[in-house]
């Protein structure tokens, strides 16, 4: 059964873009957090990209009490080096996220113009899609998250996910996702042949005009590719 896209604000850098990026809020934001990054990734003289920014939605969220908050899968539990998940949510939102790139694919996009990104959950998300897609995607960014799912990753890999451009990132006083988590993520990368390029920055869970700088250059160069 084909999944409906989810609701999304979606900005174009041009017209006809034929670059996608992807992008993905953290818990109990929704998908205006990002909008703002948008002018200062420095694309302007880039090829025009369609950047979307789809909605989590709202769920119980166990770990705050059952609250209901837009989430991109439940948290069970939260520990400095660890996450207990609903991993069949997850899947589910892996899903919702495919069908974002399907409806870029028949709007003209091929999936080697599309990037992921996500911050915090939204960034657990983007990386499990990203990296179990099965067809070489054009990059994957990585702010302040995690691996949610390590051996769902492992085990659903394929050669094409290898050679992903990734961009990781995470702050070093980061008290909601802690290091710990983000440097994790990293090692598993580096340990199954990925190369993600690596960054840290005096900042708490958050981005900084830095990071965003990093960012823009980086996705300049995929753009470039």
């Amino acid at each position: 059964m084909s999944v409906p896209p989810l609701p999304a604000i979606e900005i174009e850098t041009g017209a006809n873009p034929r670059h996608a990026v992807i992008w993905l809020h953290g818990l109990g934001a929704d998908g205006s957090d990002f909008v703002p990054v948008v002018p200062e990734l420095g694309l302007q003289d880039s090829p025009a990209v369609r950047f979307v920014f789809p909605h989590a939605p709202a769920i119980p969220v166990t770990c705050n009490g059952g609250w209901v908050m837009p989430a991109w899968y439940d948290i069970v539990s939260l520990d400095a080096h660890a996450r207990r998940i609903d991993e069949a949510g997850l899947r589910r939102s892996r899903d919702a996220l495919r069908a974002l790139i399907a409806r870029e694919n028949a709007r003209g996009v091929p999936s080697g113009h599309i990037v992921l990104a996500g911050f915090s959950q939204g960034g657990a998300v983007a990386c499990t899609t990203a990296l179990t897609h099965g067809e070489r995607l054009a990059g994957l960014i990585m702010l302040s998250t995690y691996l949610p799912a390590p051996q769902l990753v492992a085990d659903e890999a394929t050669a094409a996910d290898r050679d992903l451009p990734i961009f990781a990132a995470h702050g070093v006083a980061d008290d909601v996702v802690a290091p710990a988590l983000g440097h994790a993520a990293r090692d598993f990368l580096a340990a199954h042949g990925w190369q993600p390029h690596w960054h840290e920055y005096p900042m708490a869970h958050a981005v900084c005009p830095q990071e965003i700088a990093d960012v823009g250059d980086w996705l300049r160069a995929r753009l470039a590719d």
